[in-house]
Formats: structure tokens, sequence, C-alpha cells
């Protein structure tokens, strides 16, 4: 990491918005850096002077008083309509029971008709809303892609599987499985900490002639043994669970070096 890379994630360091493999690069590159050492140590005592309280200051509570009674009464979307109904209702109604005069008012046909508008809302939404393995899936794809961004592929650079192994104790709370796939075309090239759906995990990268593959796995038993393949911005991907191990492959090699891959690992790992 240079020092233009090590500005650009100052901020981000000093309000915890880093991920576990930025922060510790970042920390790295300071721990050997006196310039950025000092910027970081002002930028932090900045940031410290800004959150006292003693720098806020209340609004006099005529002045809050003012400005609210300058600012336009609009109602809200909800208030109109409700107000819609409850006019047509004064004018007329339908035939029924139950009410005075045998008239049922616009009143509760206007409550209905709220609730059904809120309830079709909140279903729209929920639809809308990415599932689990989608959401889980673009945070692979962006992880990959930052890792190509920042220069990052590995906090620990090896073509020896036994560097990279061993290079994970202390660093998880689960030993991964590492293994050598040199001799069918797809060498071992370091590892690397990541953090995805709420933990940290493991990264082993591999390369597919100047394609980087990256091979996240954590403990779980989230797929199926038989890797399930899908596309995403580009990128082809992998999942698939072995092991009491979940694994996941990205990368930006076509489905065949994908399909390659998998087979000379899960070859590997079955024997």
């Amino acid at each position: 990491m240079d020092h233009e890379q090590a500005f650009e994630l100052l901020a981000g360091y000093i309000d915890d918005e880093l991920s576990l493999s930025e922060a510790l690069e970042f920390e790295r590159h300071l721990a050997g850096c006196e310039a950025c050492k000092r910027a970081y140590e002002q930028q932090r005592k900045v940031s410290a002077q800004l959150r006292q309280a003693d720098l806020r200051l209340e609004a006099p509570a005529e002045l809050v008083k003012r400005i609210r009674a300058s600012l336009p009464g609009r109602r809200s979307w909800w208030q109109r309509l409700a107000a819609r109904f409850g006019a047509e209702g004064g004018a007329g109604g339908f035939a029924g029971f139950g009410t005075r005069g045998g008239t049922l008012g616009w009143g509760p046909v206007g409550v209905m008709a709220l609730s059904l508008v809120a309830l079709s809302w909140s279903a729209g939404l929920y639809l809308s809303m990415p599932s689990g393995n989608s959401r889980l899936t673009e945070e692979l794809v962006d992880s990959h892609v930052r890792s190509l961004q920042f220069n990052h592929l590995y906090d620990v650079i090896s073509t020896d599987r036994h560097t990279v192994k061993p290079w994970f104790d202390g660093k998880l709370d689960f030993a991964p499985p590492v293994v050598d796939l040199a001799q069918q075309g797809y060498p071992l090239v370091g590892g690397r900490l990541d953090y995805l759906d709420g933990r940290a995990v493991a990264v082993m990268v591999y390369r597919y002639k100047l394609h980087p593959i990256n091979l996240y796995v954590w403990p779980g038993n989230d797929a199926s043994a038989t890797p399930r393949l899908s596309e995403r911005q580009g990128y082809h991907l992998a999942h698939w669970s072995a092991g009491g191990m979940n694994y996941w492959a990205v990368t930006d090699a076509g489905d065949t070096e994908l399909d390659g891959f998998l087979a000379a690992l899960r070859a590997h790992s079955a024997s």
C-alpha cells in the first residue's frame, strides 16, 4: 500500500468503515510510515474534537418556534387521502345496516382502502428486497473486485500450502483447508482474511494464467455438495458445501476454466 492509497482509507479507518482485510493492510502500512502516522493522529484528534458536546449549539426555543411556524403546512399523502374519503362520506353513502339512518358512511371504506394500500406497499417492498443468498453474492463480487482495485489479493504471498495454511492460525476460529493445484494448472499464490455475511472468512488465492481465482471458505453447510454455478457483473461464481465448510469461488475466467478448477479442487479434497 502506498501513501495515496493510505490517505484514501484514512477517514474510513477512523470511522470503522473498512473491511477486516483493508483495516489490517492500513495498520501494516501505518506501522512503518511516519508521515501517515502523523496524518492519522491529526485527523483522529480533529474527529474527537468534533464529537465534543461543547461544540454543539442548542437553538433557542423561540427560534425553533418561529422556524416551525414559517414552514408550509403541507399534509402528508395519507392525511390527504383520509380527508378525501371523509369528505365524500359526508355527501353520500352506501345502503347498509348497523348505522344511523341505514346508511354506511365512507369513513370505514376509507380505512379499508388505506389498509389495502399499506398492505400492497409492504408486500411490494418485501418482494423487491434481495434474498439473503443474493445479498451474499453481491458481497462476494464486491470483495473480489475490491481485492483487484486495491491490489490486495493476499495478506500472505506463497505458493506453498504449508506456509499459507499456518498463517491463518490464531486469526480465525477454524482451520481452512488449503491445497496445492499447481500440477493441474491452478497454482496457489497466497491467502488473505476477509469479512462476509457477518463473519471473518478465509480466502485462498489461485491463478489460471493471468486470471485470479478467489476461493472463500468458512464453516457451514448452506449448499449442496454439487457446485452451483452463477454469473454476476461478468464474474463467474460457484457455491457448494463439503466437509462442514461453505465454499465460494469467484473469478473473471470463463466457465470452462472455472469448471476445471472445481474438478481439480474437489478431486484433491476427495483423495
